[in-house]
């Protein structure tokens, strides 16, 4: 198997993606947040001594995704066409799902990931005084379209 991050001496690199075309691409990337009831219950109120713990979540992925390129290594900096991120309030906890749109030469799947995962750890740190326990999980990949290797759909979609 041949690793694109890796150069005939064994040695890390970039992708060089010159050659490639522009094309419209999108990922969607999910994960989980699981709190304890009365602390979701604080997070729906508006109660949270930190202050508005899901918007503050939203502009932290966001910002998050637009830097990826500074934070993984190997990623290339993009300009990004679109970012956003929802969240659904569930019985144990708060599931995050960013989208991410650009028109690039390489794809946005960890841009989408890095949301989810910033989101999810600003919603820790936000509420890490009335739940030590909180756990973050099943950060994951849920489709991505575009480029030469096309679309992707998770098998359970």
């Amino acid at each position: 198997m041949e690793f694109s991050h890796i150069d005939e001496k064994g040695k890390v690199k970039m992708v060089d993606v010159s050659e490639k075309e522009i094309t419209r691409r999108i990922a969607v990337a999910d994960g989980f947040v699981r709190i304890k009831p009365d602390v979701l219950n604080q997070i729906t109120e508006g109660k949270m001594p930190k202050g508005d713990v899901l918007s503050t979540a939203k502009i932290a992925g966001i910002q998050a995704a637009k830097k990826t390129g500074e934070l993984i290594p190997m990623c290339h900096p993009l300009g990004l066409d679109h970012a956003d991120i929802e969240f659904e309030i569930v019985e144990d906890g708060i599931k995050i799902t960013a989208t991410v749109i650009v028109h690039a030469k390489t794809g946005v799947e960890m841009e989408a990931l890095t949301a989810v995962s910033i989101a999810a750890l600003t919603i820790y740190d936000m509420c890490k005084s009335a739940d030590r326990s909180m756990t973050i999980d099943k950060i994951r990949l849920l489709k991505k379209s575009g480029g030469r290797s096309g679309e992707y759909v998770r098998d359970e979609l």
